[in-house]
């Protein structure tokens, strides 16, 4: 079975995102940098092409492909945080030099969007108590970064 490995546009900056990436996120390295063996569109001869890293495992490639494509929202990394320390962390690292969004979304540095989300809203939002998972739900929306004790605090009423 064939592997799937995302791959990232950037202008110019895939190695200095890609260490900066694998400095927040634990087992993670750059795997290989891929220099372009000729003068092309977006690059000289000898200048980075491809970065080869993994976050916590996953196998991601960066692609310095000059400025004709940016992010959009449309396409996230999605992290599942055990608890509230984990979604500090990663909201924190990722913000610096970013910007916030809403939900537990945020865009990083480079305009890269992720997901912040600790696993406990997920079970909230399917509890069997209907209520309970609306309630959840509508915490959420009111949110930047996910606060699960308020998301709890507003799922049961307290």
């Amino acid at each position: 079975m064939p592997s799937i490995t995302p791959c990232l546009w950037f202008d110019k900056t895939a190695l200095e995102a890609a260490e900066f990436y694998c400095s927040i996120f634990p087992n993670s390295r750059i795997l290989e940098i891929q220099r372009s063996p000729m003068d092309n569109p977006s690059q000289k001869a000898g200048e980075i092409l491809t970065v080869e890293f993994e976050l916590d495992g996953h196998r991601i490639t960066g692609l310095n492909g000059g400025p004709d494509f940016a992010f959009s929202e449309a396409v996230s990394l999605q992290i599942d945080c055990a608890d509230q320390a984990e979604v500090d962390h990663y909201w924190d690292a990722l913000t610096e030099g970013g910007e916030e969004s809403v939900c537990g979304w945020l865009k990083d540095r480079y305009g890269l969007s992720w997901q912040v989300v600790p696993r406990r809203l997920g079970e909230l939002l399917a509890h069997p108590d209907a209520d309970v998972a609306r309630r959840a739900g509508e915490a959420m929306l009111e949110m930047r970064r996910l606060d699960v004790a308020a998301i709890e605090r507003a799922a049961f009423g307290d």
